[in-house]
């Protein structure tokens, strides 16, 4: 047996829940049905509850999720929008796939996600008003429509200042929280725990393998309280049809098929049950660090969070020779993400340069990401600290986390 650390295990709940799995697949062979149907609309209804959204309309993956979104909020060509510069490339790529262009600030050095003061300070200084009273971009003149939050690793972005200044700059705001399946913020406005999906004017999902709710392939979904959304959306994602053959608008074919939806619901009914278990692990790992005396920047969770740990993310100084040692080791460890957005070739139209970004730019050089997985054992995560203590200098820890 091997007794590697894998950095995400795929095949352990895979093998628990194989005969619930096995019966979703048998029962589309049955039915015929693998293209929409009651398989769909059961999982829609039963994620829109999940997330305490009014609607769910499941799509072919996260990236459709975005982008969907952005055009059922009449976003293309001429048109901005502001994101967070740390996050996968599915962000941007959905937003330059409308015709519209990407606009980046930093983030929390702490959170990792959008800085909210950052983002008025752009709002108030890279934009004005056009003479219809439309929020341009100071540099092309083009109309600023919406806002991106990414909530980052399974920890959501501060939702209250960021559609509190939306607001204020007449924006919507589009959550994208492939990442955050569960995870909750206490909102002041709303005076309650809200879940990712619930805050904006719509939400984008990806349920790829490795998330934590995860599919048996390529899946996603958009949560909202907009029925015109949900109902655009649906035609979006097959072909701009409202009906059969009726093609109100040109559309894509971007549809949840039935057999994921079936899984979907299998394993959501364990969400919560993985999500608690990931959050006791991030504790362990930071109680352990703690400990240790390693020199390791553990992460932050402010108190008005409850992150669902889709990563667990730390800081070192020599993170290339810490992944190195880990790797010899038998320990698998990943980088999210090893290049900032703005430096990245794709787009270097855009013309952001080294330095503009700081915080994002410190973190693309000192973060890792270590094994984290529903499944992992304490002696798992016992040696996977042991392995970091012992290759890094042990001094005290940097910062430890909040757990609430």
């Amino acid at each position: 047996m091997s007794t590697n650390i894998p950095f995400l295990d795929l095949v352990t709940p895979h093998k628990q829940l194989e005969q619930e799995l096995v019966a979703i697949f048998k029962a589309a062979l049955n039915s015929g049905a693998f293209i929409g149907g009651p398989a769909v609309e059961a999982f829609e209804k039963q994620f829109a509850e999940f997330s305490q959204a009014d609607h769910c309309v499941g799509v072919g993956s996260g990236t459709d999720a975005l982008r969907f979104a952005f055009m059922a909020a009449h976003i293309g060509p001429g048109d901005a929008i502001v994101t967070a510069a740390h996050t996968f490339i599915a962000t941007s790529e959905a937003i330059s796939q409308t015709g519209a262009r990407p606009y980046f600030v930093d983030v929390d050095s702490k959170t990792y996600n959008m800085d909210p003061i950052k983002l008025r300070d752009f709002l108030a200084n890279k934009c004005s008003r056009n003479s219809a009273g439309q929020l341009i971009t100071k540099d092309f003149g083009l109309k600023v429509k919406a806002v991106v939050p990414v909530h980052l690793y399974g920890q959501m972005a501060d939702m209250d200042q960021i559609v509190a200044t939306a607001d204020e700059f007449g924006l919507i705001v589009i959550e994208d929280a492939c990442q955050a399946h569960g995870a909750e913020y206490f909102s002041k406005r709303k005076n309650g725990w809200v879940r990712a999906g619930a805050s904006g004017y719509a939400a984008a999902f990806s349920f790829y393998p490795g998330k934590n709710l995860g599919a048996c392939g390529e899946a996603g979904a958009v949560t909202t309280c907009n029925e015109e959304v949900a109902k655009t959306i649906k035609m979006i994602r097959d072909h701009g049809q409202a009906k059969k053959y009726y093609h109100d608008t040109e559309g894509y074919n971007g549809r949840l098929d039935a057999i994921q939806a079936g899984l979907l619901s299998v394993k959501l009914k364990y969400l919560e049950s993985w999500n608690t278990s990931r959050r006791g692990l991030a504790k362990k790992y930071n109680d352990a660090f703690a400990e240790s005396g390693a020199k390791v920047v553990t992460p932050f969770e402010p108190e008005w969070s409850r992150a669902v740990y889709h990563l667990y993310v730390i800081q070192v100084e020599d993170r290339d020779g810490l992944q190195k040692r880990l790797s010899a080791a038998g320990i698998g460890t990943g980088i999210h993400y090893p290049i900032p957005l703005h430096q990245q070739r794709a787009y270097a139209s855009l013309g952001y340069k080294t330095g503009d970004f700081p915080a994002v730019e410190a973190l693309a050089s000192r973060i890792l990401s270590l094994p984290m997985f529903p499944q992992m054992a304490d002696e798992q995560l016992e040696r996977v600290v042991d392995a970091v203590r012992s290759a890094i200098a042990p001094t005290s820890v940097a910062v430890a986390a909040t757990i609430s």
